[in-house]
């Protein structure tokens, strides 16, 4: 979710679900030591908030996973099934399956520095090291070095031949190989990742597994998660129409603007806000086509909101 699952897209999505864990989008270890901006910002209605790391260096990490412990996140988790080249070249995301033990040293250095869960997110293979034996003696390696959490995408990537979106897309899903991990490894909690799209899959998946991840289906159809907390956590009473979220987010806007945020940056994340519904079109077009201006406000969201809603349904 890199460039997407950012800390106003996160703000937005928490206005949709009390309950729901969320991740940030993955950060480098590079990044957060040598870069100029703060790379783990989040806003404090975020939580539970995850830290996305990618890194292959145990030094490097430990002292990321500090940083986000200080910073007050609630977990830092392993970013080892990114398949694209950049992250390759940096020897980090889904090559590190490779190298189960080096993994393995960097659980261990960051556990040593903070007291934060530290979990991993992995695929179930890559090229031609597809087998069951292959990803089960990485969960072994990983869960030795005291991993208690992981998140398997239950596609296997190709590292060579296939862009990051068809490696979300061409590898076959194998939810089996998922299950039969949680099985042999009962001790440790499982979630599964890839090919979720309604709540009612994610709520069948509980059936063997821990937890679903969902990743660009809440993104596309962030309504999707204004009914996770009744229906995935039992938690009735919360529910937010889209038209009183864009009333809720319009303070957020204006704070961030005051801060040198421009509308867009927040905006271009609320684009699937109404998928589905009458007017989705227009809200859409109007934000795609003028949001990116300089002098965007949120009054452009008024008038885009005006598309889908009249006016007396703002107040429901």
């Amino acid at each position: 979710m890199l460039d997407w699952t950012d800390k106003h897209c996160r703000y937005f999505h928490r206005l949709l679900s009390q309950h729901a864990v969320l991740y940030t989008e993955m950060v480098t270890t590079g990044a957060i030591i040598h870069g100029s901006g703060d790379y783990l910002a989040f806003n404090k209605e975020e939580h539970p908030v995850v830290l996305q790391l990618g890194g292959s260096n145990p030094a490097d990490m430990a002292h990321c996973a500090r940083l986000a412990q200080q910073r007050g996140y609630d977990a830092v988790n392993i970013n080892v099934g990114c398949p694209s080249d950049r992250v390759q070249n940096g020897m980090f995301g889904a090559c590190l399956m490779a190298q189960p033990q080096l993994v393995a040293d960097c659980i261990k250095a960051m556990q040593d520095v903070v007291s934060i869960p530290v979990t991993v997110k992995t695929r179930i293979g890559i090229d031609d090291s597809d087998d069951y034996q292959f990803l089960q003696d990485f969960v072994a390696t990983v869960a030795d070095a005291g991993c208690q959490q992981l998140i398997i995408h239950a596609r296997k990537a190709w590292l060579k031949g296939l862009s990051p979106k068809e490696n979300r897309e061409v590898p076959p899903l194998n939810y089996e190989r998922v299950y039969q991990l949680k099985r042999e490894f009962p001790q440790l909690n499982i979630s599964l990742n890839g090919g979720v799209k309604t709540l009612e899959q994610a709520k069948a998946q509980l059936q063997y597994l821990d937890g679903v991840m969902v990743g660009r289906e809440a993104y596309s159809n962030p309504m999707l998660l204004s009914s996770v907390d009744e229906l995935i956590y039992g938690k009735a009473g919360y529910s937010r129409s889209p038209h009183q979220v864009v009333q809720d987010m319009l303070p957020y806007i204006e704070r961030q603007m005051q801060q040198g945020a421009r509308f867009w940056h927040i905006a271009r994340h609320m684009l699937g806000l109404f998928q589905g519904m009458p007017g989705a079109r227009q809200w859409r077009r109007l934000l795609s086509e003028r949001g990116h201006f300089a002098d965007a406000t949120p009054e452009l969201m008024l008038q885009a909101l005006a598309k889908v809603a009249p006016v007396a349904d703002l107040a429901t």
